[in-house]
C-alpha cells in the first residue's frame, strides 16, 4: 500500500485543529486512520475485519438477565467500570433514582474513559456488569425502570 504523506500530514493537522482524537478516511481500496493516545500520533492502515460471534451461552444469558425495563446498552467495546476511581463509591445502585443524563458507567475504549449516561430518568432495576469486565457493542449493561 502506498501512503500518501501529504494526506496523512493533512489528517494529523485537522485532527489537531478540530481536538479529534482520531480520524480516518476511506478512498476506493484504501483505508487511513489517524489517531492520537496522549501526545504523539500513530498513523496505521486498517483492514476490516469483522468482530467474533459470541459464544451462543453468553449472547442467551444476556437478554435472560436483563428484567422488566429499558436497557442501556454499550454502544462500543471496552471495559466497563462502575465507579469514577478505584476506591469511589459506584455510580448507581439497584434501587436508585436516577435523572436524565446522569453517569450509570464508564466504558473504557483505547485509553479514552466515555461516560455512558441515563437516556431518561427513572429507577434501576439491574446493573448487568460488574467493575472491570470487558463489554462488547450492544451489550446491555443496566436496566432503567
Amino acid at each position: 500500500m502506498n501512503v500518501d504523506a501529504a494526506l496523512v500530514r493533512e489528517l494529523a493537522q485537522l485532527l489537531g485543529e478540530a481536538g479529534l482524537t482520531e480520524i480516518e478516511v476511506e478512498d476506493g481500496g484504501r483505508r487511513i486512520r489517524v489517531a492520537r493516545q496522549g501526545a504523539p500520533l500513530a498513523v496505521a492502515p486498517v483492514a476490516a475485519a469483522p468482530a467474533p460471534p459470541l459464544p451462543a451461552a453468553v449472547a442467551a444469558e444476556a437478554p435472560a438477565a436483563a428484567p422488566d425495563g429499558q436497557a442501556v446498552r454499550s454502544p462500543m467495546v471496552g471495559t466497563a467500570y462502575l465507579s469514577p476511581e478505584p476506591d469511589a463509591a459506584p455510580f448507581i445502585a439497584v434501587g436508585q433514582k436516577v435523572a436524565a443524563g446522569a453517569t450509570l458507567v464508564i466504558i473504557e475504549a483505547m485509553k479514552v474513559m466515555n461516560p455512558i449516561t441515563a437516556p431518561r430518568a427513572g429507577t434501576i432495576s439491574a446493573v448487568l456488569v460488574t467493575n472491570g469486565q470487558p463489554v462488547e457493542y450492544d451489550q446491555p449493561l443496566v436496566t432503567i425502570a
